[in-house]
């Protein structure tokens, strides 16, 4: 074989996104776009706001030195200020610039987090279902992931985690609102969970940190509001990426923002800094970051994604599922008639509807729909998510 073992299990591990993927371009080109229902790929198809368009000329058109050159490796001193600024208004915590890391998109933020806080074998605790790639995130960190269920709602199952802390536990990883599921984590479930993480932390007498992993925080309905982890407990870390509040997922633009009572701040910081650069990031898209301190607060329409939520969840009930609205971000994580979820992904498949087995993201029994789609490919696909129900009813 000859890539590492361990990279080839976690290509099985990680296979299910990119088959689906990869089956969309097959049936596409033999049915054709639009005979197939491609609800696989979490990939905005809103278009970035007129705001960014505006913003991208200014900047590109502007005659500044250096423009493309190598900045400071945390970002440009604007740029963090500008993120900073919003970002205490929004968390209610006096939040500086020093305290900002840009960073490529938020994977690589969290892929600077972690390498940065984890000794080998510390544990990160995640509840799940959760976005399959932070197992391999935390595994670049030499870390180990330990995995807690959520309630039936999908709500954080308070008992569950406080079980699971131990001497090993450096953090908990949160992520809301979440992928696959769309459930925000509410005020008194994010309050319980800070109170929980401050008295274990006083028992093994150092900080477990809490790193909220915040996307989709601007893509919320229903006036759903996602809880300022910040104002909640001193020992945490946000990461932030714009590519779905902007659209911009293929810009890869995004920060880690680190509480300013965080345990060993300074040292914390410089460490984010140097794993930005060892892990081959270096800065962040330096275009990006000059148009993105433009446009604190600017976000696409949710409304727009949350017609797409009512179209989907609406044209499922009328034949026969039994569905549950997500609080945020673009998926719906529903439940099959079935326990075996991959049987009825592949039945999908049959009427050339593409959705991802819930077992991808550690929650069998269920599938993700993306919903960022046109609405015709909603439509024209209702009638086959009934006809492979009844196949199992």
């Amino acid at each position: 074989m000859a890539i590492a073992k361990k990279i080839e299990g976690f290509i099985t591990q990680s296979s299910w996104i990119r088959r689906m993927f990869e089956e969309g371009i097959r049936l596409k080109q033999e049915f054709g776009a639009g005979n197939v229902y491609d609800f696989s790929l979490g990939n905005p198809n809103v278009e970035p706001p007129e705001a960014f368009r505006q913003a991208l000329q200014e900047v590109t058109a502007a005659d500044v030195p250096g423009k493309h050159a190598y900045m400071p490796n945390a970002g440009y001193p604007e740029t963090r200020r500008a993120v900073a600024d919003y970002l205490s208004r929004g968390q209610g915590v006096a939040i500086k610039a020093e305290q900002i890391v840009m960073t490529v998109g938020a994977g690589g933020a969290l892929n600077v987090v972690l390498k940065t806080i984890l000794d080998p074998g510390d544990e990160v605790l995640i509840p799940a279902p959760f976005f399959v790639e932070y197992r391999f995130y935390v595994d670049n960190g030499g870390g180990v992931t330990v995995t807690v269920p959520t309630r039936e709602d999908f709500s954080l199952d308070l008992p569950a985690i406080e079980a699971s802390i131990n001497e090993k536990t450096k953090a908990v990883l949160i992520n809301s609102p979440n992928n696959p599921t769309g459930r925000v984590y509410d005020a008194a479930s994010m309050e319980g969970l800070a109170d929980l993480m401050e008295r274990k932390s006083r028992d093994y007498g150092r900080a477990i940190y809490l790193i909220s992993d915040e996307p989709y925080r601007d893509i919320l309905y229903d006036g759903v509001q996602v809880p300022a982890v910040m104002k909640l407990y001193g020992h945490s870390i946000l990461v932030f990426s714009y590519s779905k509040s902007l659209s911009l997922s293929g810009e890869r633009i995004g920060y880690v923002a680190v509480h300013p009572e965080c345990e060993d701040v300074a040292d914390l910081m410089g460490g984010l800094v140097l794993c930005n650069r060892m892990l081959g990031f270096v800065n962040a898209p330096a275009l990006m970051q000059r148009v993105i301190a433009r446009l604190q607060g600017v976000n696409v329409e949710a409304g727009i994604y949350k017609r797409k939520r009512d179209l989907l969840c609406e044209g499922l009930s009328s034949v026969g599922y039994e569905v549950n609205k997500p609080e945020g971000a673009f998926y719906l994580f529903q439940k099959t008639p079935i326990a075996d979820d991959v049987a009825f992904v592949k039945a999908l498949q049959e009427e050339r509807i593409l959705t991802v087995p819930g077992s991808g993201f550690g929650c069998p029994g269920y599938i993700r729909i993306a919903y960022c789609v046109d609405d015709a490919t909603i439509k024209n696909a209702i009638a086959g998510f009934g006809r492979v129900l009844k196949k199992f009813q």
